[in-house]
């Protein structure tokens, strides 16, 4: 009687345990390669409906020449190593952290410096047929000139969530690209970004030089090192925390459903002392 009792609680325990959603979690390999070819490797495969995520690396003297496609506009995260991007017969410098947007340019070089080798994110995003619709309201610097910014030039901004501590950043202000905000959140623990949900938008977090915290979605927890991508779950009460003499530093993606959750980005206060 009491071994059935022992194996029906272990029986419990193990389908409570099966029943919590993980958080899905993907580490880029950013170790110096010995190949003169370009890397490249999808990241987090179909987690988000029109998004689809690349991680690529140049080591060698070969250069990458992307050709934009009929339907999509594309983001570059810039997270490791240096080189520069030639769009339009202009040459623009990268360094870590650094987002760039072709927009209406149709053709980028992509170069690591000698000896070096570079790394970054590449967010291709369907539109649809309200993004289009939508694209033309937007102020035209914003879509048909390059967007390029080293991250620790945008602006910050403040949120309720997080302690006085933390440095927040708007990488990626709404209106470039229909339905995407990007930002950077960074501290020192002991700290943490308070719980939260936002089920009308779905979110990806980048982790940059130094990360080392843990995130949490519901009753699930994960490690979130330096250059990791994780997926939100969609409609999670999720937060992020570091202990002592830890750094948190991370990009979030913001992936609306519509426009109208864009909403969402009223609680960020921007320092308009900037």
């Amino acid at each position: 009687m009491k071994g059935n009792l022992i194996k029906s609680l272990f029986l419990s325990l193990l389908l409570f345990t099966s029943c919590i959603p993980e958080i899905p979690i993907e580490y880029l390999d950013t170790e110096t390669s010995e190949s003169s070819q370009p890397y490249s490797k999808t990241i987090l495969d179909q987690e988000i409906k029109g998004i689809h995520v690349e991680h690529i690396s140049i080591t060698g003297s070969q250069p990458i020449i992307d050709q934009s496609v009929d339907g999509y506009k594309y983001i570059y995260l810039f997270i490791k190593g240096k080189g520069a991007v030639t769009a339009d017969s202009k040459d623009y410098e990268i360094v870590p952290e650094t987002i760039f947007l072709p927009n209406d340019i149709p053709s980028i070089r992509i170069q690591n410096t000698v000896r070096d080798t570079l790394h970054y994110l590449k967010i291709s995003s369907l539109l649809t047929d309200q993004d289009f619709k939508d694209l033309k309201e937007f102020p035209k610097e914003n879509t048909q000139q390059v967007y390029y910014a080293k991250f620790t030039d945008c602006k910050s901004y403040t949120e309720p969530i997080k302690s006085p501590n933390t440095v927040s950043r708007t990488i990626l202000p709404n209106q470039y690209i229909p339905r995407i905000a990007m930002g950077t959140v960074q501290t020192t623990g002991p700290d943490r970004v308070g719980a939260h949900e936002h089920p009308m938008l779905e979110q990806l977090f980048l982790g940059l030089s130094d990360n080392n915290c843990t995130v949490y979605a519901d009753d699930a927890q994960v490690d979130f090192p330096e250059y990791s991508v994780l997926h939100i779950p969609l409609g999670s009460s999720h937060s992020v925390s570091v202990e002592k003499d830890e750094v948190m530093y991370y990009v979030w993606m913001d992936f609306f459903r519509d426009k109208k959750g864009e909403e969402w980005l009223k609680t960020h206060n921007t320092n308009e002392n900037e």
